[in-house]
């Protein structure tokens, strides 16, 4: 098991991990969480190498996909850079990439009652407005659990609070920051039930932001 004690807080700077080759020829994967080898609970970066695919498969437990790089693909069509998909629970596809891409991945970590199935280009949707001057981008939200991207302009600085159900963030762009530590674009972040930060930027800084879903 890697990293699957959700009461420990986690920062990965992802950009300075090794790729290491999955099972599939062509795709590659810098792990973050991982229940099993191979199936369960699993938190990634996934990269496809131009035309290459996986093989058709069935998603126990959901699959969270933002596209990072590239344009990735599978039966529903073609998802650029910027793209959030969910596949629910027990749904199945065959993905591929004809140029290449860079993935977030989140596996089996979907309630069973959560059967939405979301396609959303987050670089044609509206920013609504935040706390303070952030700009928020509502994704996804099941009972508690909320998914949004989250735009900081250059020097904001955000109220100390605390993660009631813990909190993960990815960063897509700039430099997040708070009284730890600096975490630049791509890192991942997660803080546990409870736990409590200030954070700030000094840059605009864009953040991939999933809340309520680490009660232990």
């Amino acid at each position: 098991m890697l990293n699957m004690n959700f009461s420990k807080q986690v920062v990965i700077h992802t950009q300075r991990e090794p790729w290491l080759d999955s099972p599939v020829e062509g795709v590659a994967r810098k792990r973050l969480t991982r229940e099993a080898a191979e199936s369960g609970h699993a938190t990634s970066l996934v990269r496809y190498a131009p035309n290459h695919y996986f093989p058709a498969h069935t998603h126990v437990g959901g699959e969270e996909i933002f596209v990072l790089e590239g344009i990735f693909s599978d039966e529903s069509g073609d998802h650029p850079a910027g793209s959030y998909l969910r596949n629910p629970s027990n749904s199945r596809h065959r993905p591929f990439s004809r140029e290449g891409c860079v993935l977030f991945v989140k596996l089996a970590q979907f309630s069973e009652r959560d059967r939405q199935s979301v396609r959303i280009n987050t670089r044609d949707t509206a920013w609504q407005q935040g706390y303070g001057g952030l700009s928020v981008m509502p994704l996804h939200e099941f009972e508690g659990e909320h998914t949004a991207l989250v735009k900081w302009p250059k020097n904001e600085v955000f109220k100390s609070h605390v993660h009631f159900g813990g909190k993960e963030i990815f960063v897509l762009s700039g430099i997040f920051m708070d009284e730890y530590g600096q975490y630049p674009e791509y890192s991942w972040l997660r803080s546990p039930h409870m736990s409590q930060h200030h954070p700030f930027v000094k840059e605009e800084t864009i953040i991939l932001v999933k809340t309520g879903s680490l009660i232990v």
